[in-house]
């Protein structure tokens, strides 16, 4: 589909808005310096962000505290929710970030244009929700593991309504064993029976994470059983399509309390619609090769440097195959995913 032209008037009034927009954040940024240099702002201290508004951020002191609305200096770009930063309190309640801490890990997603934006930072873990019902695929749980090693954020695989599940596990038991197998956390979940979540708490204990998975699955349901005192709308799950829909609409942080229930100590998570579905669309086929963690032990030996791993001679994954070292339906997935970003 070709983009709409705009006309003259309507250039001119985005220009207008734009303009006015950089005007009012430069007088803010001048208001903030001058309340700086005015000894108006208390002194620096630690904080987290936990939510992002725009040029306005929620910071939560370090330690206990509650949030407090800060402005940005103009000098200060690209903050997220989970970002350290340093602020100063202001005499009227708010607060001024004057500086951000280095990032121990940063979660992008590509924008409708393929450039890739950062929506959290400082996460320990990528929680990929899927459910008995829906019916998960396991090309989507590949692809959902791929983005993640893509962001150098340990993945873990989260199976919530495992109560629907058979006693003998089925065929997705049996897909749960080989990804455990793989070396990656399997956590089982269901909020139908008491002790259900135990699994899941000890997972989140001392750690920083963010939920992503198809809708429906229950991540809304998943974060407000953990959260309780939190207030998040929970999308419902539609008995004709079986989807969900996204309801949560500000990426925002929450934090269990120190010793809640089991866990070792305060966990948080932060949940955003930005981060809970992200796709490969910027990945090269290198990259999604690299994605599947059995395969990095053989990439690099094909007979041929530029090999596609199709049916080259000497392709060290196809032989991996044959042998049983690699699992012939991940490697099918591997070529799925492949095929699906040469279409696009």
């Amino acid at each position: 589909m070709s983009k709409r032209k705009l006309t003259r008037q309507q250039r001119w009034r985005i220009e207008k808005i734009q303009a006015e927009r950089a005007k009012r954040a430069e007088k803010r940024g001048q208001q903030d310096a001058d309340k700086l240099d005015a000894g108006e702002y208390g002194a620096e201290q630690p904080g987290r962000v936990i939510a992002h508004f725009g040029r306005t951020l929620d910071v939560r002191p370090e330690g206990d505290g509650d949030p407090v609305r800060c402005h940005l200096r103009a000098n200060l770009e690209g903050l997220v929710t989970g970002d350290r930063v340093i602020w100063r309190a202001g005499e009227d309640g708010s607060g001024v970030v004057v500086a951000r801490g280095e990032r121990a890990s940063v979660l992008e997603r590509p924008d409708p244009r393929g450039q890739l934006k950062p929506v959290a930072a400082n996460i320990d873990q990528i929680l990929i929700v899927f459910a008995v019902e829906p019916e998960p695929h396991a090309n989507l749980i590949d692809r959902y593991l791929v983005a993640a090693e893509a962001t150098g954020i340990a993945p873990v695989l989260v199976l919530n309504k495992a109560d629907l599940l058979p006693e003998d596990g089925g065929e997705l038991g049996a897909l749960l064993e080989r990804y455990a197998a793989l070396g990656y956390p399997v956590v089982t979940t269901t909020t139908a029976r008491d002790g259900g979540l135990d699994a899941l708490h000890r997972r989140l204990a001392g750690r920083t994470s963010v939920f992503v998975g198809q809708s429906g699955v229950g991540k809304s349901s998943l974060i407000d059983r953990l959260l309780p005192f939190d207030s998040l709308r929970i999308g419902a799950l539609s008995e004709d399509s079986r989807k969900g829909r996204h309801t949560t609409t500000t990426a925002r942080l929450y934090r269990f309390a120190p010793g809640e229930r089991d866990a070792d100590g305060a966990g948080e998570l932060i949940d955003s619609p930005g981060i809970r579905e992200f796709g490969l669309i910027h990945l090269d086929e290198a990259q999604v090769a690299e994605g599947f963690i059995e395969f990095r032990e053989h990439l690099g030996r094909c007979r041929f440097r530029d090999c596609r791993h199709r049916k080259e001679p000497g392709c060290a994954l196809l032989a991996a195959v044959e042998s049983g070292e690699i699992h012939a339906d991940r490697f099918a997935s591997y070529r799925r995913i492949v095929d699906s970003l040469e279409e696009s």
